[in-house]
Protein backbone atom coordinates (compact mmCIF):
# COMPACT_ATOMS: atom_id res chain seq x y z
CA UNK A 1 0.00 0.00 0.00
CA UNK A 2 1.26 3.26 -0.78
CA UNK A 3 1.91 5.73 2.11
CA UNK A 4 -0.62 8.38 0.69
CA UNK A 5 -3.33 5.48 0.05
CA UNK A 6 -2.13 4.52 4.16
CA UNK A 7 -2.70 8.16 4.98
CA UNK A 8 -5.60 8.24 4.06
CA UNK A 9 -7.14 5.26 5.19
CA UNK A 10 -6.10 6.17 8.71
CA UNK A 11 -7.65 9.63 8.58
CA UNK A 12 -10.78 7.88 7.41
CA UNK A 13 -10.65 5.44 10.36
CA UNK A 14 -10.30 8.28 12.52
CA UNK A 15 -12.92 10.02 11.30
CA UNK A 16 -14.98 7.00 11.76
CA UNK A 17 -13.69 6.22 14.93
CA UNK A 18 -14.44 9.59 15.92
CA UNK A 19 -18.06 9.77 15.11
CA UNK A 20 -19.03 6.60 16.96
CA UNK A 21 -16.28 5.89 20.25
CA UNK A 22 -18.93 5.66 23.56
CA UNK A 23 -18.30 7.53 26.28
CA UNK A 24 -16.60 4.28 28.12
CA UNK A 25 -14.53 2.03 26.36
CA UNK A 26 -15.36 -1.61 26.40
CA UNK A 27 -13.06 -4.08 26.28
CA UNK A 28 -12.92 -6.15 23.06
CA UNK A 29 -11.22 -9.26 21.15
CA UNK A 30 -10.83 -8.79 17.57
CA UNK A 31 -10.93 -11.99 15.12
CA UNK A 32 -10.05 -10.70 11.51
CA UNK A 33 -8.61 -12.26 8.10
CA UNK A 34 -5.41 -10.29 8.58
CA UNK A 35 -4.92 -9.22 5.56
CA UNK A 36 -1.92 -6.29 4.15
CA UNK A 37 -4.59 -3.23 4.59
CA UNK A 38 -6.04 -4.54 7.79
CA UNK A 39 -3.68 -2.85 10.43
CA UNK A 40 -5.16 0.46 9.66
CA UNK A 41 -9.14 -1.22 10.97
CA UNK A 42 -7.49 -2.98 14.24
CA UNK A 43 -5.98 0.40 14.96
CA UNK A 44 -9.70 1.98 14.47
CA UNK A 45 -10.91 -0.46 16.75
CA UNK A 46 -8.37 0.06 19.17
CA UNK A 47 -9.56 3.89 19.35
CA UNK A 48 -13.38 3.02 19.89
CA UNK A 49 -12.74 0.27 22.44
CA UNK A 50 -9.64 -1.12 24.34
CA UNK A 51 -8.47 -4.30 22.13
CA UNK A 52 -6.71 -6.65 24.38
CA UNK A 53 -6.31 -9.18 21.23
CA UNK A 54 -6.18 -9.90 17.79
CA UNK A 55 -7.32 -13.56 16.63
CA UNK A 56 -5.96 -13.52 12.96
CA UNK A 57 -7.92 -15.96 10.54
CA UNK A 58 -5.04 -19.21 10.28
CA UNK A 59 -5.78 -18.93 6.40
CA UNK A 60 -5.55 -14.98 5.38
CA UNK A 61 -2.34 -13.58 7.43
CA UNK A 62 -0.05 -11.13 6.04
CA UNK A 63 3.07 -11.49 7.83
CA UNK A 64 3.71 -7.38 7.53
CA UNK A 65 0.11 -6.74 9.00
CA UNK A 66 0.91 -9.44 11.49
CA UNK A 67 3.60 -7.71 12.59
CA UNK A 68 2.31 -3.92 12.02
CA UNK A 69 0.48 -4.91 14.59
CA UNK A 70 2.27 -7.35 16.97
CA UNK A 71 3.92 -3.94 18.17
CA UNK A 72 0.69 -2.43 19.73
CA UNK A 73 -1.40 -5.77 20.66
CA UNK A 74 -1.44 -9.44 21.20
CA UNK A 75 -1.88 -11.66 18.42
CA UNK A 76 -3.09 -15.01 19.40
CA UNK A 77 -3.53 -18.23 17.13
CA UNK A 78 -6.99 -18.70 16.17
CA UNK A 79 -8.96 -21.75 16.10
CA UNK A 80 -13.10 -23.51 16.19
CA UNK A 81 -11.51 -25.54 19.16
CA UNK A 82 -10.26 -22.73 20.84
CA UNK A 83 -14.24 -21.33 21.60
CA UNK A 84 -15.65 -24.71 21.24
CA UNK A 85 -14.79 -25.93 24.66
CA UNK A 86 -16.69 -23.44 27.00
CA UNK A 87 -13.83 -24.32 29.52
CA UNK A 88 -11.53 -23.49 27.26
CA UNK A 89 -12.85 -20.29 25.88
CA UNK A 90 -13.31 -19.28 29.97
CA UNK A 91 -10.13 -19.59 30.62
CA UNK A 92 -8.81 -17.68 27.50
CA UNK A 93 -10.82 -14.61 27.99
CA UNK A 94 -9.46 -14.83 31.60
CA UNK A 95 -6.55 -14.54 30.83
CA UNK A 96 -7.24 -11.16 28.23
CA UNK A 97 -9.55 -9.20 29.79
CA UNK A 98 -10.13 -10.46 33.64
CA UNK A 99 -13.21 -8.41 35.03
CA UNK A 100 -14.22 -6.31 32.31
CA UNK A 101 -16.88 -5.45 30.05
CA UNK A 102 -15.83 -6.95 26.71
CA UNK A 103 -17.41 -6.66 23.06
CA UNK A 104 -16.39 -9.97 20.97
CA UNK A 105 -15.63 -9.41 17.14
CA UNK A 106 -16.51 -11.82 15.30
CA UNK A 107 -16.28 -13.15 11.43
CA UNK A 108 -17.79 -16.97 10.91
CA UNK A 109 -19.44 -17.44 14.44
CA UNK A 110 -16.13 -18.79 16.17
CA UNK A 111 -17.53 -17.74 19.37
CA UNK A 112 -21.43 -18.84 18.96
CA UNK A 113 -20.35 -22.56 20.60
CA UNK A 114 -19.12 -21.50 24.31
CA UNK A 115 -21.10 -18.07 24.56
CA UNK A 116 -23.56 -19.30 26.60
CA UNK A 117 -20.49 -20.25 28.88
CA UNK A 118 -18.85 -17.03 28.49
CA UNK A 119 -21.85 -15.12 29.61
CA UNK A 120 -22.45 -16.66 32.74
CA UNK A 121 -19.00 -18.19 33.67
CA UNK A 122 -16.30 -15.18 32.96
CA UNK A 123 -15.76 -12.73 35.63
CA UNK A 124 -16.42 -9.78 33.41
CA UNK A 125 -19.86 -9.01 31.29
CA UNK A 126 -19.82 -9.92 28.04
CA UNK A 127 -21.65 -6.66 26.19
CA UNK A 128 -22.32 -8.63 23.10
CA UNK A 129 -21.01 -9.99 19.20
CA UNK A 130 -20.52 -8.32 16.22
CA UNK A 131 -20.42 -10.72 13.64
CA UNK A 132 -19.65 -9.74 10.10
CA UNK A 133 -20.33 -12.83 7.64
CA UNK A 134 -23.95 -14.91 6.88
CA UNK A 135 -21.98 -18.12 7.79
CA UNK A 136 -21.61 -16.20 11.18
CA UNK A 137 -24.85 -14.82 11.52
CA UNK A 138 -26.87 -18.28 10.72
CA UNK A 139 -24.61 -19.77 13.91
CA UNK A 140 -26.04 -17.12 16.19
CA UNK A 141 -29.70 -16.68 14.59
CA UNK A 142 -30.23 -20.72 14.52
CA UNK A 143 -29.96 -20.97 18.19
CA UNK A 144 -32.93 -21.13 20.36
CA UNK A 145 -32.13 -18.42 22.74
CA UNK A 146 -29.39 -15.86 23.17
CA UNK A 147 -27.26 -15.18 26.09
CA UNK A 148 -26.39 -11.73 24.68
CA UNK A 149 -27.03 -9.03 22.30
CA UNK A 150 -25.90 -10.10 18.73
CA UNK A 151 -25.17 -6.63 16.10
CA UNK A 152 -24.81 -8.75 12.94
CA UNK A 153 -23.81 -6.58 9.84
CA UNK A 154 -23.82 -9.91 7.27
CA UNK A 155 -26.79 -8.63 5.82
CA UNK A 156 -26.32 -4.60 5.49
CA UNK A 157 -26.83 -2.62 2.60
CA UNK A 158 -23.31 -1.47 3.01
CA UNK A 159 -21.77 -5.34 3.00
CA UNK A 160 -23.20 -5.87 -0.75
CA UNK A 161 -20.21 -4.23 -2.88
CA UNK A 162 -17.62 -6.38 -0.98
CA UNK A 163 -19.86 -9.84 -1.48
CA UNK A 164 -20.47 -8.73 -5.32
CA UNK A 165 -16.73 -8.19 -5.01
CA UNK A 166 -15.62 -10.96 -3.67
CA UNK A 167 -17.50 -13.09 -5.82
CA UNK A 168 -15.61 -12.16 -8.71
CA UNK A 169 -12.68 -12.41 -6.85
CA UNK A 170 -13.39 -15.91 -6.21
CA UNK A 171 -14.14 -16.50 -9.72
CA UNK A 172 -10.81 -14.76 -10.97
CA UNK A 173 -8.71 -17.04 -8.68
CA UNK A 174 -10.02 -20.33 -9.71
CA UNK A 175 -9.52 -19.54 -13.45
CA UNK A 176 -5.94 -18.36 -12.79
CA UNK A 177 -5.60 -21.78 -10.95
CA UNK A 178 -7.28 -23.64 -13.80
CA UNK A 179 -4.78 -21.84 -16.09
CA UNK A 180 -1.85 -22.50 -15.00
CA UNK A 181 -2.85 -26.01 -15.10
CA UNK A 182 -3.11 -26.06 -19.20
CA UNK A 183 -7.25 -25.99 -18.35
CA UNK A 184 -9.95 -23.26 -18.87
CA UNK A 185 -13.12 -22.34 -17.67
CA UNK A 186 -15.29 -22.82 -21.26
CA UNK A 187 -16.17 -25.89 -22.05
CA UNK A 188 -16.70 -27.16 -18.47
CA UNK A 189 -20.27 -26.39 -16.82
CA UNK A 190 -20.00 -25.08 -13.42
CA UNK A 191 -22.47 -25.99 -10.56
CA UNK A 192 -22.57 -23.34 -7.94
CA UNK A 193 -23.95 -24.87 -4.75
CA UNK A 194 -25.55 -21.12 -3.17
CA UNK A 195 -27.27 -18.54 -4.04
CA UNK A 196 -26.76 -16.09 -1.49
CA UNK A 197 -25.28 -12.51 -2.66
CA UNK A 198 -21.88 -14.36 -3.28
CA UNK A 199 -23.13 -17.32 -5.17
CA UNK A 200 -25.14 -15.12 -7.13
CA UNK A 201 -22.14 -12.84 -7.61
CA UNK A 202 -20.18 -15.67 -8.73
CA UNK A 203 -22.90 -17.53 -11.52
CA UNK A 204 -23.27 -13.80 -13.43
CA UNK A 205 -19.56 -13.52 -13.64
CA UNK A 206 -19.09 -16.82 -15.40
CA UNK A 207 -22.09 -16.50 -17.09
CA UNK A 208 -20.77 -13.36 -18.91
CA UNK A 209 -17.29 -15.09 -19.52
CA UNK A 210 -19.70 -17.56 -21.85
CA UNK A 211 -19.78 -20.35 -18.88
CA UNK A 212 -22.84 -23.24 -18.61
CA UNK A 213 -23.64 -22.01 -15.17
CA UNK A 214 -26.03 -24.47 -13.18
CA UNK A 215 -27.38 -23.30 -9.60
CA UNK A 216 -28.65 -25.40 -6.90
CA UNK A 217 -29.94 -24.10 -3.21
CA UNK A 218 -31.73 -25.81 -0.48
CA UNK A 219 -34.18 -22.93 -0.39
CA UNK A 220 -36.46 -22.78 -3.44
CA UNK A 221 -37.01 -19.06 -2.79
CA UNK A 222 -33.38 -18.93 -4.20
CA UNK A 223 -33.71 -21.62 -6.79
CA UNK A 224 -36.28 -19.56 -8.45
CA UNK A 225 -34.51 -15.98 -8.12
CA UNK A 226 -32.05 -18.04 -10.18
CA UNK A 227 -34.84 -19.00 -12.59
CA UNK A 228 -35.95 -15.25 -13.16
CA UNK A 229 -32.41 -14.28 -13.71
CA UNK A 230 -31.84 -16.55 -16.71
CA UNK A 231 -29.56 -19.40 -14.65
CA UNK A 232 -30.17 -23.04 -15.48
CA UNK A 233 -31.85 -24.25 -11.59
CA UNK A 234 -30.73 -28.00 -11.16
CA UNK A 235 -33.65 -30.35 -10.21
CA UNK A 236 -31.43 -33.31 -8.80
CA UNK A 237 -28.18 -31.92 -6.41
CA UNK A 238 -26.31 -35.27 -7.00
CA UNK A 239 -26.82 -35.21 -10.93
CA UNK A 240 -25.59 -31.60 -10.92
CA UNK A 241 -22.83 -32.93 -9.16
CA UNK A 242 -21.99 -35.98 -11.32
CA UNK A 243 -22.31 -33.23 -14.44
CA UNK A 244 -19.89 -30.19 -13.53
CA UNK A 245 -16.53 -29.76 -14.27
CA UNK A 246 -16.08 -27.05 -11.79
CA UNK A 247 -18.11 -27.16 -8.63
CA UNK A 248 -17.64 -23.58 -6.37
CA UNK A 249 -18.94 -23.93 -2.92
CA UNK A 250 -21.16 -20.54 -1.60
CA UNK A 251 -23.33 -22.13 0.59
CA UNK A 252 -21.70 -20.96 3.79
CA UNK A 253 -22.91 -24.21 5.40
CA UNK A 254 -21.79 -27.56 4.04
CA UNK A 255 -21.93 -27.98 0.56
CA UNK A 256 -20.27 -31.37 -0.30
CA UNK A 257 -20.13 -34.05 2.46
CA UNK A 258 -17.92 -36.92 2.22
CA UNK A 259 -20.70 -38.95 0.19
CA UNK A 260 -20.61 -36.29 -2.25
CA UNK A 261 -16.76 -36.51 -3.37
CA UNK A 262 -17.01 -39.76 -5.24
CA UNK A 263 -19.82 -38.22 -7.40
CA UNK A 264 -18.00 -35.94 -8.64
CA UNK A 265 -16.56 -35.97 -12.34
CA UNK A 266 -13.81 -37.16 -12.82
CA UNK A 267 -11.11 -34.31 -13.69
CA UNK A 268 -13.60 -31.97 -11.45
CA UNK A 269 -12.34 -29.03 -9.61
CA UNK A 270 -13.96 -28.06 -6.36
CA UNK A 271 -13.50 -24.61 -4.79
CA UNK A 272 -15.01 -22.55 -2.04
CA UNK A 273 -15.47 -19.02 -0.96
CA UNK A 274 -15.16 -20.13 3.06
CA UNK A 275 -13.16 -22.16 4.60
CA UNK A 276 -12.71 -25.78 4.29
CA UNK A 277 -14.31 -26.53 7.50
CA UNK A 278 -17.18 -24.75 6.91
CA UNK A 279 -18.18 -25.65 3.44
CA UNK A 280 -16.57 -29.57 2.85
CA UNK A 281 -16.83 -32.61 4.85
CA UNK A 282 -13.57 -33.99 3.50
CA UNK A 283 -12.90 -35.85 7.12
CA UNK A 284 -15.74 -37.94 5.82
CA UNK A 285 -14.24 -38.82 2.45
CA UNK A 286 -13.99 -42.55 1.67
CA UNK A 287 -11.09 -44.80 2.26
CA UNK A 288 -8.64 -45.54 -0.43
CA UNK A 289 -8.70 -41.99 -1.44
CA UNK A 290 -4.79 -40.59 -1.10
CA UNK A 291 -3.90 -36.83 -2.15
CA UNK A 292 -0.99 -35.35 -4.22
CA UNK A 293 -0.22 -31.91 -5.12
CA UNK A 294 -0.98 -31.38 -8.78
CA UNK A 295 0.63 -27.44 -8.57
CA UNK A 296 0.75 -24.57 -6.89
CA UNK A 297 -2.06 -24.24 -4.51
CA UNK A 298 -3.99 -27.58 -6.29
CA UNK A 299 -4.17 -30.92 -4.89
CA UNK A 300 -5.30 -34.14 -6.35
CA UNK A 301 -7.12 -36.65 -5.19
CA UNK A 302 -7.26 -39.67 -6.60
CA UNK A 303 -8.92 -43.52 -6.08
CA UNK A 304 -9.46 -46.65 -8.40
CA UNK A 305 -11.37 -45.21 -11.15
CA UNK A 306 -11.71 -41.61 -9.96
CA UNK A 307 -9.95 -38.08 -9.09
CA UNK A 308 -10.99 -34.99 -8.45
CA UNK A 309 -8.81 -31.28 -7.69
CA UNK A 310 -9.06 -29.25 -4.79
CA UNK A 311 -8.26 -25.82 -5.18
CA UNK A 312 -6.33 -24.14 -2.27
CA UNK A 313 -6.80 -27.18 0.11
CA UNK A 314 -10.47 -26.36 0.18
CA UNK A 315 -10.11 -22.85 2.06
CA UNK A 316 -11.08 -19.77 0.41
CA UNK A 317 -9.71 -19.82 -3.00
CA UNK A 318 -9.76 -15.60 -3.28
CA UNK A 319 -7.26 -15.56 -0.75
CA UNK A 320 -4.41 -17.26 -2.66
CA UNK A 321 -4.50 -13.54 -4.48
CA UNK A 322 -5.24 -11.15 -1.56
CA UNK A 323 -8.95 -11.24 -1.60
CA UNK A 324 -9.16 -7.23 -2.51
CA UNK A 325 -12.39 -6.01 -2.84
CA UNK A 326 -10.73 -2.11 -2.87
CA UNK A 327 -11.78 0.17 -0.56
CA UNK A 328 -15.58 -1.08 -0.34
CA UNK A 329 -14.20 -3.20 2.50
CA UNK A 330 -14.04 -0.47 4.62
CA UNK A 331 -17.75 0.50 5.00
CA UNK A 332 -18.05 -2.91 6.45
CA UNK A 333 -15.44 -2.51 8.83
CA UNK A 334 -16.65 0.93 9.78
CA UNK A 335 -20.28 -0.86 10.45
CA UNK A 336 -18.67 -3.29 12.67
CA UNK A 337 -16.91 -0.50 14.95
CA UNK A 338 -20.49 1.19 14.90
CA UNK A 339 -21.86 -2.38 16.28
CA UNK A 340 -19.27 -2.35 18.95
CA UNK A 341 -19.80 1.06 20.22
CA UNK A 342 -23.87 0.30 19.85
CA UNK A 343 -23.17 -2.54 21.97
CA UNK A 344 -21.03 -0.37 24.79
CA UNK A 345 -23.66 1.98 24.72
CA UNK A 346 -25.78 -0.93 26.44
CA UNK A 347 -30.20 -1.26 26.55
CA UNK A 348 -30.46 -3.98 23.83
CA UNK A 349 -32.28 -6.77 24.47
CA UNK A 350 -30.46 -10.59 24.09
CA UNK A 351 -31.19 -10.53 20.67
CA UNK A 352 -30.37 -10.49 16.98
CA UNK A 353 -29.63 -6.40 15.96
CA UNK A 354 -28.49 -4.82 13.16
CA UNK A 355 -26.39 -1.17 13.11
CA UNK A 356 -29.07 1.33 12.73
CA UNK A 357 -30.07 2.80 9.09
CA UNK A 358 -28.92 6.57 10.13
CA UNK A 359 -25.26 5.16 11.51
CA UNK A 360 -24.93 3.45 8.07
CA UNK A 361 -25.93 6.55 6.33
CA UNK A 362 -23.12 8.39 8.45
CA UNK A 363 -20.55 5.76 7.25
CA UNK A 364 -21.32 5.80 3.52
CA UNK A 365 -21.18 9.28 3.75
CA UNK A 366 -17.76 10.03 5.25
CA UNK A 367 -16.57 6.85 3.23
CA UNK A 368 -18.18 8.86 -0.55
CA UNK A 369 -15.68 12.01 1.00
CA UNK A 370 -12.99 10.01 0.69
CA UNK A 371 -13.03 7.64 -1.95
CA UNK A 372 -15.53 8.87 -4.38
CA UNK A 373 -12.42 11.48 -5.70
Amino acid sequence: MESSDRARLDTYFGRIAETFAPPELPSSLLITHLLIERPAFVGAVGKVTNLRAVLPKPKSIHAGARREIEQTVACDELSRGMFSDPDTAVSYLETRAAGENVVLLDVGGYFAPSLDALCEQFSGTILGVVEDTENGHKRYAERDKLPCPVVSVARSPLKDPEDFLVGQSVVFSAEALLRQRGDILHGRPALVLGFGKLGSSIARLLHVKGVRVIVYDIDPVRRAQAMSQGFEVARDRDQAIATAGLVLCATGALSLRGEDFPQLKNGAYVATVTSSEDELELNGLPSGYVRDSAGEHVIRYSTTGHYFYLLNGGEAVNFIHGASVGPFIFLVQSEILAGAALLARGGLDAAMHEVPAKDRAAIAATWLHYYNR
